[in-house]
């Protein structure tokens, strides 16, 4: 049986991989890569670490307090048009009322002090926060409704400010990134970005560290060709679960890796020392800064290892199949610390984004196919199978199967075109749902008990 222990990653990795085979973390300490599919385009997103000086943390601070400043005046003026029952006013106006007058006024003065470039940004941020309201109120977006963009704080944990390329910002000889109004801050690059970014975002994260977000174009056909291509009828199931990661239908077994819970007592101990620091004083900022490192760090462990586990799993296969989990539902649960330290969504869209980008075909089968309980050999399927039953014998063919290879064969035959197991699916959606759910609260509830006695 294969296993793969993952090990904490370094604040400073975003990750250094050869072009020809997949990044296992473009953007490693910020976020998954964004992805935008358009008709031959897709859009990225890479993160790399910044080191402003102190000079430039102050430039960058300015900026930072001027595009919150532009924003809440955006969601201000809306507000009072909605009090006073008058039609919103428009993009146009509010960019010669908050940035273009506002300059003039001895009370806003100071925005000139950072990019015009910055200011408009933070008015399309606004402009993109009520029409994703808008369109939330209508049902035209999916997922949970949305409330009215509220005001931002400058004590939020995340601020940032974007430059396009009307900035005129730009990448120096010397491998510094020349800001306007800021000056050249030096970057920890960690591989050459594959096109010209169109813009740039610069992050400040409650941890207290600085990054550079550029967005890139590139083309999936290129992409596709610089990745080895598998078997054309490689396909693999995936099994997600709590007591081991991952399952494939080989039988290979990824352990969780369970990052919240092995630095559970290094957090608690910062949060114990925070909570006994005054409020409004240098140390508390101080002991808030190690609580946010703390979790920073094992935020970024988990998105590498699912980025490595996922970049495996797509350079081998041309056909990746996974089961589409509730995973909404098992976090409103008392296993939400377990159920969110798993990163069952994060591995998944990860999954997906990547088959987009280098040709493979992704496969979501539905959370109704009772795949545990189904024989893979002859297609029996059998009752509900409690979690202390790890392996079961099918009284039709009397195959002996372990309950999560044989589940994640059933996600694969299902994905590849099993009409057996799409016809139980959708003959008995209620039960399905219920034992499947019902076994997902088993194997957490076994982890965590697994977890405390270790």
């Amino acid at each position: 049986m294969n296993t793969l222990v993952p090990e904490l990653g370094h604040e400073d990795q975003v990750g250094v991989h050869d072009e020809s085979t997949v990044s296992a973390s473009s953007e490693f300490c910020i976020s998954a890569i964004t992805h935008i599919c358009k008709v031959t385009v897709m859009q990225l997103r890479y993160a790399f670490r910044l080191y402003p000086e102190p000079g430039q943390q102050t430039a960058l601070a300015r900026a930072f307090g001027c595009a919150r400043v532009v924003f809440n005046d955006a969601v201000r003026a809306r507000r009072d048009a909605r009090a006073a029952k008058e039609p919103y006013p428009t993009s146009k106006v509010l960019s010669a009322s908050l940035i273009t007058e506002a300059k003039q006024r001895p009370d806003r003065a100071w925005l000139s002090g950072v990019s015009a470039v910055v200011l408009q940004q933070a008015l399309r941020d606004a402009d993109t926060a009520y029409a994703n309201f808008f369109a939330s109120l209508k049902g035209e977006r999916k997922g949970a409704k949305m409330g009215e963009p509220s005001l931002r704080s400058r004590k939020d944990s995340r601020q940032a400010v974007r430059f396009t390329a009307n900035a005129r910002w730009k990448i120096t000889k010397g491998g510094k990134l020349s800001l306007p109004k800021i000056g050249e801050v030096r970057v920890k690059w960690s591989r050459a970005l594959p096109s010209v970014p169109s813009t740039v975002t610069v992050i400040k994260d409650a941890a207290g560290r600085y990054f550079a977000s550029f967005v890139i174009e590139t083309d999936p056909v290129t992409d596709a060709a610089k990745l080895p291509a598998p078997a054309p009828d490689s396909c693999v199931g995936i099994d997600l679960g709590l007591t081991h990661f991952a399952v494939l239908d080989d039988g290979t077994k990824i352990d969780a890796p369970r990052f919240l819970r092995r630095a559970e007592k290094k957090l608690k101990k910062a949060q114990r020392e925070l909570s006994r620091k005054q409020k409004g004083s240098k140390n508390r900022e101080k002991a808030r800064l190690k609580v946010a490192r703390a979790h920073a760090h094992v935020a970024d462990a988990r998105k590498e290892f699912c980025h490595q586990l996922s970049t495996r799993i797509i350079r081998e296969n041309q056909t990746v199949v996974v089961e589409d989990l509730a995973v909404n539902g098992l976090a409103r649960t008392r296993l939400a610390k377990s159920v969110h330290d798993a990163g069952w969504s994060m591995f998944v869209d990860m999954l997906e984004y990547k088959a987009k980008r280098y040709g493979r075909e992704f496969v979501r089968i539905g959370r109704f196919i009772p795949t545990t309980r189904t024989c893979s050999a002859c297609g029996h399927v059998d009752g509900p199978k409690p979690l202390s039953v790890r392996e079961w014998t099918c009284p039709a063919c009397n195959t002996l199967h372990d309950r999560d290879v044989n589940a994640a064969k059933n996600i694969k035959a299902a994905g590849h075109g099993g009409s057996s197991l799409r016809s139980v699916g959708k003959t008995k959606p209620p039960a399905s749902s219920g034992a499947r759910h019902g076994v997902k609260k088993q194997e957490a509830t076994e982890s965590r008990t697994e977890n405390r006695s270790a």
